[in-house]
């Protein structure tokens, strides 16, 4: 069945086919340029101002990192991510929702994919471990940043190693790391998303971790949702981070849910995680719609109420 948008009182609208995959459980996306804002807003002072600042985080946190003690070093890495997203004008609002719970050392950490500004975003909330596409750690200033972090590599187009990055996965939850992973396998644009695949979260079952999922998304100064920072389709690095060095009063929101217990089963472990994810009825009709189960300025963090939630208008696709 062919991917779907919905839009409320607008019935599906097709999609384009999603794009060729080297295997039949590969996940895709059919988003692409066109489902993403592209608003120049910030000026051409503001724009190397942003990219200098940049460059001073790139080049001052493997220093700092170092010479900083073990114990103090995840306020650091909270600090450095805040700051990162402050040079791409991404504010943070942290919407906690999981009440009186103790913090876990060992936890998995689940949340929707948009762009290269997740991992960023993630780490300003808590200082966590990504498993991430094998090439991030060839990208510039994010290259470096993934390897201090020990990003855990997957290569989605190798299925047999899917095993082996589970292992992985349950080897550093066992020692009590936070792994941070985006169950969709791909990128989507923020309007629409994908299934949680369920095979990541057998670590997590293995090990008897519990799952924190994030509801991940990125606001407009309006309170809509913002597609700026999708990575997606034939987007290359260089026209996503220009794009967003260019944008003027985006926030990344995270809603922080109740910590989800593993159970037996990580289909079905993978289904309540994107029910949390997603929130409401509408949401989880795109879940139901889109793919299939897998076979077998200053970066600022506010805690506040959760806010309603309001499904933004989607444009027509053709």
């Amino acid at each position: 069945m062919m991917p779907a948008f919905l839009s409320p009182g607008s019935g599906a609208l097709e999609c384009p086919p999603a794009p060729a995959s080297a295997h039949a459980w590969m996940p895709s996306s059919p988003c692409g340029p066109e489902c993403v804002e592209t608003p120049p807003e910030a000026g051409r002072l503001r724009f190397a101002a942003r990219l200098a600042g940049i460059g001073a985080v790139a080049v001052s946190f493997p220093v700092a990192y170092l010479v900083t003690p073990r114990r103090h070093r995840a306020g650091l890495q909270r600090r450095y991510a805040r700051a990162l997203l402050s040079c791409c004008g991404i504010r943070v609002r942290v919407v906690d929702k999981r009440g009186a719970e103790v913090e876990q050392q060992g936890l998995l950490v689940v949340a929707g994919h948009i762009g290269w500004t997740d991992i960023i975003a993630l780490s300003a909330v808590q200082p966590t471990a990504f498993v991430a596409r094998a090439d991030m750690v060839d990208w510039p200033v994010l290259g470096d940043i993934a390897r201090r972090v020990r990003v855990i590599p997957i290569e989605r187009e190798r299925l047999r190693e899917l095993p082996g990055v589970v292992n992985r996965i349950a080897e550093r939850l066992t020692a009590g790391e936070r792994i941070g992973l985006f169950p969709e396998g791909t990128t989507w644009c923020g309007r629409a998303h994908g299934r949680l695949r369920p095979a990541l979260f057998q670590a997590a079952i293995d090990t008897e971790t519990p799952v924190q999922p994030i509801r991940l998304r990125y606001l407009d100064r309006h309170g809509e949702v913002c597609t700026v920072p999708g990575f997606v389709g034939i987007d290359t690095m260089a026209d996503s981070f220009r794009r967003v060095l260019r944008s003027k009063g985006v926030v990344a929101e995270l809603v922080l849910q109740p910590l989800e217990q593993p159970g037996t089963d990580r289909r079905d472990l993978a289904r309540r995680c994107e029910q949390a994810i997603r929130g409401d009825a509408v949401d989880r009709a795109f879940a139901d719609i889109i793919g299939r189960d897998e076979p077998g300025s200053e970066s600022t963090e506010l805690t506040v109420q959760a806010p309603e939630h309001r499904h933004p208008k989607l444009p027509a696709r053709v």
